[in-house]
């Protein structure tokens, strides 16, 4: 009898509707008793066609809304990118006080969004206490945004050449209040994510990206970071008032001392970004300029003045999640966009998702999956509309890439020629 064992890999399907995934997204598994010996993402499960609206919406401003929409999460990274691709095509600069405006409101989302991760991480591990203290922590920066922008989430803070609301001198004992809430709560915070026995043995070597293969991989925002790589759009690339305010991308050695690149990692970064932002409000509202906060307040002169504009432009934020970019093309004479292209951080990191998996636990799946904070609604806009019929179609992969070899060479002559 031969002593030679032959194993048997078995394909399990998690989503795209799945209790332990609370995204639309489909990962197809090949697993060998437990363990994971390859993974496929199915992404593509949500079309909502975002940028055709936007470009078919009647000027820019009015897809600014739509921006706001991107995701239910991070309403402000989508708007914030979207009105510095428009002002950068359309040569429009902004006022010194609306920059540092826009980064206030900016870094109180970076609070909300990691508080609400750090909840669905204890969520995904079975912790539910700690869910449900940290999302009742995390109601402070709700009510806090709600008291500067009139919304929890929806703020509809962002315009093109500034921002709709100031803040007053007024409003500013409750900010610090709201802000001393979380400093005076930080080590309580640190001691039940980072020294909980149970959240250790969850999450520490469980899905591991080193540095290498998060550089290969061209990873984004907390996951890249958590490997080591100290990149972050806001420091490399400052935009806004964040030039004034210095900004150091956190990684989690400047904790630890060392760098493992795992889901505890990932939690260490996102705690320690939750303080940083506490530090550039601060910044922020105490070096805050006087002066306008719109380069336009009159709409209609800021529409004619988009509608004379001509030019395409690229701008880049830092999102909870990570590097978030929007593109935009305008055509002189056109109202509404001429083309309208966006790049979420989800997108560069799911690329990611198979290396982390692979010789994992099937039940360390949610919570290795999880940890790059996932928003599949931001990933997934594109859809194919036929103008005349009003049939819609989503395309895959192979189709996209075909489409985008072609307009590249029809853009660039020199490309046909060759």
């Amino acid at each position: 009898m031969s002593d030679t064992i032959h194993k048997t890999t078995f394909t399990m399907p998690i989503g795209p509707i799945h209790p332990a995934i609370h995204e639309p997204i489909r990962l197809d598994l090949s697993i060998d008793g437990e363990e994971i010996v390859d993974v496929d993402v199915a992404a593509g499960q949500v079309h909502r066609g975002i940028e055709w609206i936007g470009m078919n919406r009647n000027n820019p401003v009015q897809s600014i809304y739509l921006a706001e929409r991107v995701c239910g999460i991070c309403s402000a990274c989508h708007p914030f990118t979207f009105v510095q691709a428009v002002e950068q095509a359309a040569g429009i600069e902004v006022p010194p006080r609306a920059e540092y405006i826009r980064v206030v409101v900016a870094e109180l989302e970076r609070i909300h969004s990691h508080l609400l991760w750090t909840g669905v991480a204890g969520h995904e591990i079975g912790f539910e206490s700690l869910f449900h203290l940290v999302w009742r922590v995390r109601e402070e920066v709700m009510n806090l945004t709600e008291y500067i922008t009139g919304n929890r989430n929806s703020k509809a803070m962002y315009q093109i050449g500034g921002v709709r609301r100031d803040i007053t001198p007024e409003q500013g004992p409750q900010i610090q209040t709201s802000l001393d809430y979380y400093k005076n709560l930080f080590d309580e915070l640190k001691k039940l994510l980072l020294d909980d026995p149970i959240v250790k043995l969850r999450t520490q070597g469980v899905g591991v990206l080193t540095k290498q293969d998060a550089l290969k991989l061209c990873a984004a925002g907390p996951t890249i970071r958590a490997s080591g790589v100290a990149k972050d759009v806001r420091q490399d690339f400052a935009y806004a008032a964040y030039a004034d305010l210095g900004v150091q991308a956190i990684t989690p050695d400047m904790l630890t001392g060392t760098v493992n690149g795992d889901t505890y990692d990932r939690i260490i970064v996102r705690l320690l970004e939750v303080k940083q932002s506490i530090e550039l409000i601060e910044k922020a509202i105490a070096a805050m300029p006087d002066g306008p906060i719109q380069t336009e307040p009159k709409i209609a002169k800021l529409l004619a003045l988009l509608k004379k504009a001509e030019g395409e432009a690229v701008a880049r934020t830092e999102a909870p999640r990570g590097e978030c970019m929007h593109y935009v093309s305008m055509k002189a004479g056109q109202d509404a966009l001429e083309a309208w292209k966006i790049r979420a951080p989800t997108y560069a990191n799911l690329v990611a998702v198979p290396t982390m998996l692979k010789g994992q636990q099937i039940a360390d799946v949610p919570i290795a999956f999880a940890s790059i904070d996932p928003c599949m609604s931001c990933s997934n806009r594109a859809v194919v509309v036929d103008r005349q019929t009003g049939q819609h179609s989503s395309m895959d992969g192979e189709q996209l890439h075909a489409l985008s070899v072609e307009k590249t060479r029809r853009l660039n002559p020199e490309l046909t020629r060759k």
